[in-house]
């Protein structure tokens, strides 16, 4: 992802080349939702991809739902004539995305089956921040670390690449995906299943911003047989949503394109694209006030996994989450520092504004990925978020009786971190051997710490055979938080370990907090306060 401030200069500069009257035509672009879908004929199995029904039936969602049923051909066409355009539409809202004038809104208003009209008023931030770079030895280096953190190899071992998990990638386009050598394995084996381009209306997604190239890298790439992602074995769906010349068409396709994966069989959802609210309203990040987030719960209710990016803010003013990641049934993906292990700087924070807990888990932000022509090492949310979905390929694959959610609930518990959780590194990051050990946990049963009271001091004592005699270690770090009366963490550390006495709170200062969290060399403890 490309940091805020850069993103807001090129939408300031957009905006000015487009002109007066494209800026108006932008702003005029709303939902137009309607009352039902009467007469509707709909015949599921010639609708859906065979995956899409078995994905069904597996999870228990019935094939006759008439959130897929068409929108009232009737409706659309009286709603046509009282526009500018028709846009596109949205089965599983029952709406359909149309430009209008002011004028044009208060007629459509009148109309008897229109139940609400809403304007499309977010647009979306890149995420991610790439520059040319040659293979140094540090960069082999970290092409070993970014899929390592995950204990990538434990599931190779075993077989698990991705074969016969089908991941929808959502992106600003996929260019020499078709010939670059890091693909070829894919196009050789007919591993790319369907593309389609929501602006341009056409099946070449081949074009336009290297980002997509850059994700799907992540997942799926290869080079001189080694891994670049995880599931090089997986089948994929690649959709372009995101158009720079049309800020607020990228809402509109991304609820398109989640209609467009679940009808085509897709088992994950990769986003990396997030979205803001144009005016900053960050309690607009709710988790079910953009329709991109309802879309995304919407997806998960289907059946599908959905990852998706938490964002570059986390040193702007922003500095929390974008939608859809701020979706409950979301996997939402921060970023770490691939060399400290703790969170990287430019990584959007949770919670949402409702509080509830995001990031879900974190991965390496900084790798390597493949662009037109060459590797290049990138940074951002965008590139864990795809690492995330390889993961969740393999561990699918590793246990395909699972559902959705099952599988959700076990890639936050495979976390390094679990049952350990801040806002900044969630539950850690997935660890492959907890789902190759048939979900053994990670925690440490042997105690690592204890908690001491002497006076008005709380000691979080650490037993001296943790201690490290070298400082600043990733396997040296002391997490801790605090948490409030309503079980919500107000603030949370991360230190490094040097002596016995690692934390002392004055619990005179702590009337405010109820409990403190700590999590040190995979053991985790809880003391209440003020008891």
């Amino acid at each position: 992802m490309t940091m805020i401030k850069k993103g807001l200069i090129f939408l300031i500069i957009t905006l000015f080349v487009l002109g007066f009257t494209q800026i108006n035509a932008q702003q005029n672009r709303y939902w137009v939702f309607f009352k039902d879908k009467q007469g509707s004929k709909f015949n599921p199995i010639a609708y859906f991809d065979q995956k899409a029904i078995e994905r069904r039936i597996k999870s228990g969602i019935p094939l006759y739902d008439s959130t897929d049923f068409p929108l009232n051909e009737t409706y659309i066409k009286k709603t046509k004539a009282c526009v500018q355009n028709v846009n596109g539409h949205t089965r599983w809202f029952n709406a359909i995305s149309v430009t209008a004038s002011p004028k044009q809104i208060q007629n459509l208003q009148k109309l008897v089956f229109v139940t609400d009209i809403q304007a499309i008023t977010f647009s979306a931030v890149p995420t991610s921040k790439p520059f040319d770079s040659t293979l140094t030895y540090s960069e082999k280096e970290l092409l070993e670390i970014q899929t390592s953190r995950m204990q990538a190899k434990l599931f190779t071992s075993k077989g698990y690449t991705g074969k016969g998990i089908r991941i929808a990638i959502f992106d600003a386009g996929f260019p020499s995906v078709d010939k670059n050598p890091v693909f070829r394995h894919l196009i050789k084996n007919k591993q790319i299943i369907k593309t389609w381009d929501f602006a341009r209306k056409k099946e070449n997604v081949f074009v336009s911003d290297v980002h997509g190239t850059m994700v799907l890298s992540c997942i799926a790439g290869k080079i001189n047989g080694k891994n670049i992602g995880m599931a090089p074995d997986a089948e994929f769906l690649l959709a372009r949503t995101e158009v720079k010349a049309e800020p607020f068409s990228e809402e509109e396709n991304w609820l398109r394109a989640a209609e467009w994966a679940d009808k085509n069989g897709a088992d994950i959802i990769n986003s990396s694209l997030a979205y803001t609210y144009h005016r900053h309203m960050t309690f607009e990040m709710d988790g079910h006030t953009s329709l991109v987030a309802k879309a995304a719960n919407m997806a998960a209710n289907k059946g599908m996994l959905v990852v998706n990016a938490m964002g570059n803010d986390g040193a702007q003013d922003w500095k929390i989450l974008a939608t859809p990641a701020d979706a409950d049934s979301v996997i939402s993906v921060g970023a770490i520092n691939p060399y400290t292990n703790f969170h990287a700087a430019y990584s959007s924070y949770g919670p949402t504004s409702a509080f509830k807990t995001k990031p879900n888990v974190v991965a390496v932000g900084s790798v390597i990925a493949a662009g037109k022509s060459k590797l290049k090492k990138v940074k951002g949310t965008s590139f864990a978020a795809p690492l995330v979905a390889g993961f969740a390929a393999c561990a699918w694959q590793s246990k395909k009786s699972l559902t959705n959610f099952q599988l959700f609930s076990l890639i936050e518990k495979s976390g390094h971190l679990y049952p350990y959780y801040d806002y900044a590194h969630g539950y850690g990051v997935p660890q492959a051997s907890y789902f190759i050990n048939n979900n053994a946990s990670l925690h440490n049963k042997k105690q690592t710490f204890e908690f001491v009271e002497k006076g008005n001091q709380l000691i979080v004592k650490v037993k001296k055979e943790f201690i490290k005699k070298k400082p600043v270690s990733a396997n040296n770090y002391l997490y801790y938080n605090l948490k409030n009366e309503a079980g919500f963490i107000e603030k949370y550390w991360l230190i490094d370990v040097y002596q016995q006495k690692a934390v002392v709170i004055n619990l005179d200062d702590m009337a405010e907090y109820k409990e403190i969290t700590v999590h040190y060399k995979a053991y985790t403890s809880s003391c209440k306060l003020g008891d």
